[in-house]
């Protein structure tokens, strides 16, 4: 990665500051701190809330395996943005409710180089009696999240709905 210095202002900037100062100039806020804590964790604070998660390192990559890996949460976003936005078409549309769905995760870590090939969600939606359009409109809004739209094509995404009797 090149450093580069920018004068601005009459003052001289490295990247690192020159992008903080960008960031504050278009009001935009940080959504999390993130601090390494030493072998080979973090903790991340939301800003807004406080909330912290820590990660460490999988036993296959040299951690403990004691939190979440930063790839776990990657796997573990996708489901939550999912039903999240099933209950958010829940509110909006006014159909019966998916409180209470879970959302079982395995992750799939794949070699040369090193990455997330599969990603398998398994929703079970609770035993609400739901209409033939409610479960497409709940399938369309998870496979249409923010976060399934931003993880790269390569990444197989195997999602079943459960919708028990």
């Amino acid at each position: 990665m090149k450093k580069f210095r920018i004068i601005l202002e009459e003052q001289m900037y490295d990247n690192y500051t020159y992008l903080l100062l960008l960031m504050q100039n278009k009001n935009m806020a940080y959504t999390s701190e993130v601090t390494y804590l030493g072998e080979l964790r973090t903790e991340a604070v939301h800003l807004q809330s406080g909330n912290k998660i820590v990660t460490d390192a999988p036993k296959d990559n040299h951690g403990k395996g004691e939190a979440f890996s930063p790839t776990d949460l990657v796997a573990t976003a996708l489901a939550c943005c999912m039903i999240s936005v099933m209950g958010i078409l829940a509110l909006k549309e006014g159909i019966t409710k998916s409180d209470g769905a879970v959302a079982k995760v395995t992750k799939v870590m794949y070699t040369e180089p090193r990455r997330i090939g599969e990603i398998h969600i398994s929703i079970t939606m609770p035993a609400n009696n739901f209409t033939e359009k409610e479960k497409k409109m709940y399938e369309h809004a998870a496979y249409t999240c923010p976060v399934a739209k931003s993880l790269h094509p390569d990444l197989k995404q195997v999602i079943e709905f459960v919708y028990p009797a």
